[in-house]
């Protein structure tokens, strides 16, 4: 069957389709962009037979697996940029975006750039690694590209009307917030939380190495002094809520978008004109751009008086976030448990708070009941065959997946060995989970564990130096088939941790540079190196 035999309408695949929510996703954005144009206002589901006829014609014109030469965080923009020159648009949209599959966005990048290229999805400020660069180079891309994201086309809409699946991000569940306790011994500089969650009734389903999605608030200190900045009354009405009840609950108020320096240009003259002016245009006139959050931007200009209605109209929707899980259900059945470090920080004498783990680590009591989603893993799991073994590199709170591996493979006895790389600043307080890891030698789980502690000696020790200083061990796991993941930090620790990785393989293995980055690219494509960065 050829799609030109097709009658005109717009398919789009049911939720009973043989298929991922993420290869719906894309399926349906191609359908859009293709069908679209000649459609009438009416979709048709596509049967679960009909998808599969399709799909070899619709793999003839996927483009090409280029590796994506560009997925590095670090990379600065404009080097991901050349990489992707010629490219086409979806590709580009990719490498804008960089940071692939953190599933922050509710999509993987790719199914996320097939949507905006297909103009199935409009929003185009889902990527939030990205942040402002990468929204500011969509726009660029598909603005240039004359493919701006339009209304969604009929099959998108109709596909959007179906209910979702439950417990994903678009029909999430009801968990009950059972309490928290702090990982961190007295004398720390860091917060980090052991959260405990009740997944009793709420439909939610999970397997070691998925992620959970929180829909946090606002912290209502800074609530009020949003509101007082802009001298507005907290119970102004928008749209049959208070000003209060949006500012807390429905956008986002970190960073300042540009349409907010456009709206403040309108409001003021002179020099502090061209300053929004600028500003609204991705400069940084001042130096100080990165660390403005909203409130900062309105300091930036005071006496202000913007229409509330139009002040909410500049930002940007407040977006879930995504915390890896650090329990197994094999384990702990109903049980859902995170580790979340308290993010905090002076910029402008004030203390600024990261939303959802203020929202977490003090901001609700417990037994509250939370709007939380799976998102399912893409390419971060333990290996199907249980003998293999696994090495992990988890840092900070990218312990966290690793602490769920660890239960799961003492919950279904996996016979594969297990090794684990974790560092933070101080041993005597940083020491997350010690007690557990230590139990879990005991017991024969955990057959080896390697710390690193940065702060504890006048030379700093990090995980990739432990890696290192392990190779000839590492790479006999390596060569007997050892699994190795990654998590945490994606613009350092894991290019760090990639980079020893490569000397390891050099230093032990015999293999010259190429070789090396040759050997760790196959270890990928065959699903034997696995990262859950951010």
């Amino acid at each position: 069957m050829s799609l030109q035999s097709r009658p005109p309408l717009v398919p789009f695949l049911p939720e009973s389709a043989p298929f991922t929510a993420e290869q719906r996703a894309w399926l349906n954005g191609f359908f859009a962009g293709i069908f679209s144009g000649d459609a009438p206002a009416g979709a048709t589901a596509l049967s679960a037979g009909d998808a599969a006829a399709l799909m070899p014609e619709l793999k003839a014109d996927a483009p090409e697996d280029d590796n994506a030469p560009w997925h590095d965080p670090s990379m600065p923009m404009a080097e991901r940029m050349a990489l992707a020159e010629g490219k086409a648009l979806p590709r580009r949209l990719m490498a804008a975006m960089a940071q692939q599959d953190c599933g922050q966005c509710g999509y993987v990048c790719e199914t996320y750039a097939a949507a905006i290229a297909a103009g199935a999805e409009p929003k185009l400020n889902l990527c939030a690694p990205g942040g402002k660069e990468t929204l500011r180079m969509l726009k660029q891309l598909t603005e240039s590209a004359g493919a701006a994201p339009a209304p969604a086309a009929p099959a998108a809409a109709e596909a959007k009307t179906a209910p979702a699946p439950p417990g994903t991000r678009d029909n999430p569940g009801t968990v009950t917030f059972l309490g928290r306790r702090r990982l961190n011994k007295e004398g720390s500089e860091k917060e980090t939380f052991h959260i405990d969650l009740d997944l009793e009734g709420s439909g939610l389903d999970y397997a070691a190495g998925d992620s959970f999605g929180i829909f946090p608030a606002n912290d209502p200190a800074l609530v009020d002094q949003v509101i007082a900045a802009i001298h507005a009354s907290e119970d102004f009405p928008i749209a049959g809520k208070t000003l209060r009840a949006v500012l807390t609950h429905e956008v986002c108020l970190k960073t300042p978008p540009d349409a907010l320096f456009q709206l403040v240009s309108y409001l003021v003259g002179g020099a502090r004109k061209e300053t929004a002016k600028r500003l609204a245009a991705g400069e940084d006139p001042d130096g100080d751009a990165a660390l403005l959050d909203v409130l900062a931007a309105l300091e930036k200009f005071p006496g202000i008086r913007p229409d509330p209605e139009a002040f909410i109209e500049c930002l940007e929707p407040l977006q879930p976030r995504l915390y890896s899980i650090s329990s197994s259900p094999a384990a702990t059945p109903g049980l859902l448990s995170l580790t979340v470090d308290k993010v905090r920080f002076e910029a402008f004498g004030r203390e600024r708070r990261g939303v959802a783990s203020t929202f977490l680590g003090a901001g609700i009591p417990e037994g509250t009941k939370l709007k939380a989603y799976i998102q399912k893993a893409h390419g971060f799991g333990l290996p199907q065959d249980p003998a293999k073994s696994v090495v992990m590199v988890g840092p900070g709170t990218g312990i966290a997946p690793f602490r769920a591996f660890l239960h799961e493979r003492a919950a279904t006895r996996a016979p594969g060995g297990n090794w684990l790389f974790f560092g933070h600043q101080r041993r005597e307080t940083d020491f997350f989970y010690e007690e557990e890891l230590a139990a879990f030698q005991a017991q024969g789980v955990l057959t080896r564990l390697d710390t690193a502690w940065s702060r504890d000696g006048a030379q700093k020790v990090y995980v990739q130096d432990r890696i290192r200083a392990a190779g000839a061990e590492l790479w006999a796991w390596l060569n007997g088939g050892a699994h190795v993941y990654i998590c945490g930090d994606a613009k350092r620790m894991a290019k760090d941790v990639e980079a020893a990785l490569a000397d390891v393989a050099a230093a032990h293995g015999g293999l010259g540079p190429h070789a090396a980055a040759a050997f760790l690219a196959d270890l990928k494509k065959a699903g034997r190196f696995q990262a859950d960065v951010y």
